[in-house]
């Protein structure tokens, strides 16, 4: 087992029921140096896990072990950290409570904070999911969080994004009629449908015009379609993938006791540096709904990836995308905060 368990106990989540010997999973990367400053929050984005955020953490680049110490907390439902896959009845799969991004960053506080005693964040970093998570950090935590870097991701999900994802809800309903009641008969085969759906958003209309898929190894657009696409998603458990879905549908920073639902407020009160980097071309994460955003934040760049990657600009694929990534947070880092 390459990643940690941090028990968490018995937990209520914002939705008032309790999840019973609750549990995070992470992976560290660097030492923690003696006045605990040296911290980066790196989170998990929706289906991912933390291999999946390495690419972006290396000797030399931005996230580098050798200087920082980096903890990637795996998102709720990933089927590492607390998942309907993982839990005992009577919260196992369809039963799993529905787990917010707020949920999501009280328990990962509770992480840095127990288990390492850590009072001042340097940065905390997200693509996609782990954008909001970003967000929701430096809202949550204004004095401890000194900065953040999400990418191809808002601060809320945007009826736009909400409809994508809605889109892929019902692929995988639809391999049951509807029927509620019929939820555990769920299976990874039924995600091939939902994988198909997220093909037209997960990158742009210029990605497959100019075939960009062959410089992957595939030699036509069906090749790319499974071999990506529905490989990916038949890889994940249908019942995390609806209870991450729902995460994603109501991710809203202001969305908790601090803020109730004042959206501007809750940017508004972002202290931390921030360098906001959407992707030019993405079709979900628009980066028309970050430039509305940053507006908002006090103390930002605003910087969009000039990328025909679309929302995979952010995925740690293409070279040029991530070079600009990777500058930028060192410009970040390297900004001392007052």
């Amino acid at each position: 087992m390459d990643y940690e368990i941090f028990e968490l106990g018995d937990i209520t989540l914002q939705s008032g029921v309790t999840l019973p010997n609750a549990f995070l999973a992470y992976q560290t990367y660097g030492e923690l140096n003696e006045k605990k400053d040296n911290v980066i929050i790196y989170p998990t984005a929706f289906g991912d896990q933390h291999v999946q955020n390495e690419w972006l953490i290396g000797n030399g680049m931005a996230l580098d072990p050798r200087k920082y110490f980096i903890i990637i907390p795996n998102l709720l439902g990933n089927g590492l950290s607390s998942s309907p896959s993982n839990t005992p009845p009577p919260y196992d799969r369809a039963n799993f409570p529905q787990v917010t991004i707020y949920d999501n960053v009280t328990l990962q506080h509770r992480l840095v904070k127990e288990k390492f005693g850590i009072e001042k964040i340097a940065l905390v970093v997200g693509w996609s999911m782990g954008a909001i998570q970003s967000f929701q950090w430096a809202a949550s935590y204004p004095d401890m969080v000194e900065r953040i870097a999400p990418f191809c991701g808002g601060a809320k999900t945007w009826p736009q994004t909400y409809v994508v994802l809605d889109g892929m809800k019902a692929a995988l309903m639809a391999a049951i009629g509807f029927d509620t009641s019929k939820l555990k008969e769920l299976t990874s085969e039924h995600m091939r449908a939902v994988g198909r759906v997220y093909a037209g958003w997960g990158t742009s209309q210029t990605f497959y015009k100019q075939e960009l898929y062959r410089e992957l190894g595939f030699n036509s657009l069906e090749a790319f379609a499974v071999g990506v696409w529905e490989r990916s998603f038949m890889q994940m458990d249908p019942h995390n993938v609806l209870a991450m879905l729902w995460t994603g549908q109501h991710a809203d920073i202001s969305a908790n006791p601090t803020y109730n639902g004042d959206f501007s407020d809750a940017l508004k009160s972002i202290q931390a540096l921030a360098c906001i980097m959407p992707g030019s071309t993405d079709l979900f994460c628009t980066a028309e709904d970050s430039k509305y955003e940053a507006k908002l934040v006090p103390n930002t760049e605003f910087k969009p990836i000039d990328s025909i990657w679309g929302h995979f600009a952010g995925r740690g694929i293409n070279k040029e995308d991530n070079q600009f990534i990777d500058k930028n947070l060192k410009q970040l880092l390297d900004n001392s905060v007052s």
